[in-house]
């Protein structure tokens, strides 16, 4: 079966400006092209007429660069949504808790989540474990995500291609099959 032929969904899961600035906790980050990339995968969804679900942190705390009264709240340039493309608010790491997204996915009868953002370690994670939990097929875009320092328990620095391999490997064919932006491409043209 053609991948187009499964129904597939892209999830864009928090890409927002917030992720841009130089003082976001962590400073150091890999994959610096991961916003691009997932503004080249919603070009391509567009043109296909694939069904398209924005995703956007709201922190509860003020002070958060992803507190909705903040410039990091917006969605990053590379992926604004437009027209009738769907808008989903969260204030925890899952997309799937307090959105209505498994519901809304029922509704439209989505079996199949390509899922793309921010953070690697965190609502990517959390997410992406979900959407396998809950019956998806599902597939990480491994070049479409990022990870940033993180201090460990010990209270060294944990450098973040450390952190991104990690969370890669806890996530692949147990929760889902991780593919490259090339190889996503290939699947859907």
């Amino acid at each position: 079966m053609e991948f187009k032929n499964k129904k597939p969904a892209l999830l864009l899961v928090d890409i927002q400006k917030a992720f841009l600035d130089k003082d976001y906790p962590g400073n150091k980050r890999n994959n610096l092209d991961a916003e691009l990339i997932c503004g080249k995968i919603l070009k391509k969804w567009r043109e296909l007429g694939l069904k398209v679900i924005h995703v956007r942190h709201s922190s509860t705390n003020p002070k958060s660069m992803l507190h909705e009264s903040k410039p990091g709240f917006e969605f990053n340039d590379h992926v604004k949504p437009i027209n009738d493309e769907m808008v989903l608010t969260k204030k925890v790491n899952s997309a799937f808790i307090g959105t209505g997204l498994n519901e809304i996915l029922k509704k439209l009868k989505i079996e199949t989540l390509v899922i793309v953002g921010m953070t690697t370690n965190h609502c990517i994670s959390t997410t992406v474990r979900m959407s396998g939990n809950l019956g998806y097929e599902t597939y990480l875009i491994s070049d479409s995500t990022a990870c940033y320092n993180t201090i460990g328990l010990d209270g060294k620095e944990i450098d973040c291609n450390v952190i991104y391999n990690s969370a890669m490997a806890s996530l692949k064919n147990e929760f889902a099959e991780i593919i490259n932006s090339k190889e996503l491409f290939s699947l859907i043209t």
